[in-house]
């Protein structure tokens, strides 16, 4: 059974910066898929980036330009730099897993940006 842990998460100001954590248990987690999702109150939870064993990466379209993901195969852990934040990232941020699709899921971390 694979575990996702997230950190990091908390309350900064509209401009501000926050990176986040997500450790891995796991032998097995250079081959994974891995993506940042988020869910904000009243509204589905969508995909922020992710990205593949291979290093290929995307970005949702509102965050391009202010988020960076990275991995850390050593470490078991991918992040989530997250820059120039907005009012409008506040949500629970998960992350997620699996060696095809996403298979597994952190219990989440909360991100608030006051304005």
């Amino acid at each position: 059974q694979v575990q996702l842990v997230e950190s990091g998460g908390g309350l900064v100001q509209a401009g501000g910066s926050l990176r986040l954590s997500c450790a891995a248990s796991g032998r097995t987690f250079r081959r994974y898929n891995m993506g940042w999702f988020r869910q904000a109150p009243g509204k589905q939870r969508e995909l922020v980036a992710a990205i593949t064993s291979g290093g290929t990466i995307n970005y949702a379209d509102s965050v391009k330009g202010r988020f960076t993901i990275s991995r850390e195969s050593a470490k078991n852990t991918v992040y989530l730099q997250m820059s120039s934040l907005k009012p409008e990232d506040t949500a629970v941020y998960y992350c997620a897993g699996g060696p095809v699709g996403l298979d597994y899921w952190g219990q989440g971390t909360q991100v608030t940006v006051s304005s």
